[in-house]
């Protein structure tokens, strides 16, 4: 996913370049997107992690 995400930016990127580009507002549109794409990254990941956890923890015989 991360591939595609950084194949999609570099085709904006260059397309915008061709175009006559952006100003100083297209820079700070471009960060919040940014971070709104890695925000959502890792909260994906982190409910990946959370998941395969509580998994291997429910799995652990206590012997009870």
């Amino acid at each position: 996913m991360i591939n595609q995400v950084v194949v999609l930016w570099t085709y904006l990127r260059a397309r915008l370049g061709v175009s006559g580009g952006w100003d100083e507002a297209g820079t700070v549109v471009e960060k919040v997107i940014l971070t709104a794409l890695f925000a959502l990254l890792a909260i994906t990941v982190a409910g990946i992690i959370v998941t395969k956890v509580k998994t291997r923890a429910n799995e652990i015989n206590l012997g009870g």
